[in-house]
């Protein structure tokens, strides 16, 4: 029941919703929808929204064998290939305008892990080698001009200047490093490891998975540490739930992907505890909570946290064979298809919605970080676990 309903999610709503929004004249995809549903195709374009379209409609095309998401994914790549990424400087683009011309020239070494994550699964579904060859040039990139002495760096001018990191700092903080970062990097790292098997990059994700474990795992929470400065010194006291249970079954998947059996085994254990913590919480009247910021708890419901809980604990009741872990993965599916799914003509998910199940009308349903990854990954991965 759940997998079919997951299927038909996949199939009769998210897919069609985002087909909808393909830019037929100036390529690549519509940037913004409001909550009311109106549609601005004079809307900027973010590039991480095109790299999110791009993984999932070449994912679509494989999980499917669906030939029109493999041409709404060669849609997606062309516009990224033409128009964001910058083959002077290296790197991508963080916003273009409606036509592709760039709005915004910053380097953010999250958005290149989209990319590389995006044009690998690209590659993966097409064996097109010019979109290994971009991958991999925006894996140099990132080795060569981001890393200092402790890690990743994230926030660049054009030019690979440091400049403030904003885009990945909240909570009324400012983080030179982020534990989001690194997490996308090793989903980034890890697609590409099953795209070209290079020794070089199984090792960038080895010493990737060791920052996740030794530095940014608090063995004495059993959660993730969210915010950091340069030297990777934790700043803030923020726990960010979506984020555990996400890096939950991310690690897991690096490690088996690696085929690291001693990887295997010692994330096992951390992400069973990571999980456990989120399920004793964080999960609240059927949902998961935002997260917790000097032990004030937002309650929020946000639909890709919500996504990323049905994906995490389905991977640790399979780790573990706890019940427990699949009552609640239906359980929060059932949130999500009450509360969550937006049942209007034309709409696809709420952004957010209150503790009390109320759309928050502010919210858009369509933006730069507003797309089908969450919760197409979600259908995707249910599926694809339930073949297996």
């Amino acid at each position: 029941m759940f997998i079919n309903e997951c299927k038909d999610e996949l199939t009769g709503h998210i897919i069609p919703f985002w087909s909808a929004l393909e830019d037929k004249e100036n390529g690549g995809f519509y940037g913004y929808m409001d909550y009311d549903l109106n549609l601005n195709k004079e809307a900027d374009k973010g590039v991480i929204l095109h790299s999110r379209i791009l993984w999932f409609f070449s994912q679509c095309a494989m999980l499917l064998e669906d030939h029109e998401c493999l041409r709404l994914a060669k849609h997606a790549y062309h516009f990224i290939k033409k128009h964001c990424i910058d083959y002077e400087m290296g790197g991508v683009y963080w916003m273009v305008d409606c036509k592709g011309n760039v709005v915004d020239d910053m380097k953010h070494t999250y958005n290149i892990a989209f990319a590389i994550y995006a044009l690998s699964s690209y590659y993966i579904a097409t064996n097109n080698e010019e979109a290994l060859g971009l991958a991999e040039k925006l894996f140099e990139d990132i080795e060569t001009k981001t890393l200092d002495k402790y890690g990743y760096r994230e926030a660049f001018s054009r030019d690979w200047q440091l400049v403030a990191n904003d885009a990945l700092s909240e909570n009324g903080l400012h983080a030179d490093k982020t534990m989001n970062a690194i997490l996308h990097l090793i989903e980034a790292y890890t697609e590409l490891y099953k795209a070209n098997g290079s020794a070089r990059v199984a090792q960038r994700l080895k010493f990737l998975l060791s920052q996740m474990s030794d530095i940014v795992y608090n063995p004495e929470t059993n959660g993730l540490r969210v915010f950091f400065d340069t030297e990777l010194k934790e700043i803030g006291n923020v726990h960010s739930y979506g984020h555990d249970i996400e890096a939950t079954w991310l690690m897991d998947l690096a490690c088996e992907t690696l085929e690291d059996k001693e990887l295997i085994e010692k994330f096992k254990e951390m992400d069973l505890k990571i999980s456990r913590n989120i399920l004793n919480t964080a999960l609240e009247n059927g949902a998961l909570n935002n997260e917790s910021d000097n032990g004030v708890v937002d309650k929020k419901r946000v639909w890709w946290v919500e996504a990323e809980t049905v994906v995490g604990f389905t991977n640790a009741y399979e780790k573990s064979g706890d019940p427990e872990f699949a009552v609640a993965a239906n359980k929060v599916w059932n949130y999500i298809k009450e509360n969550i799914i937006d049942k209007r003509p034309g709409g696809e998910w709420y952004s957010e919605v209150s503790f009390e199940g109320v759309p928050h009308d502010y919210k858009e349903e369509v933006g730069p970080w507003k797309c089908p990854y969450h919760n197409g990954r979600m259908c995707i991965e249910i599926i694809k676990r339930s073949i297996h």
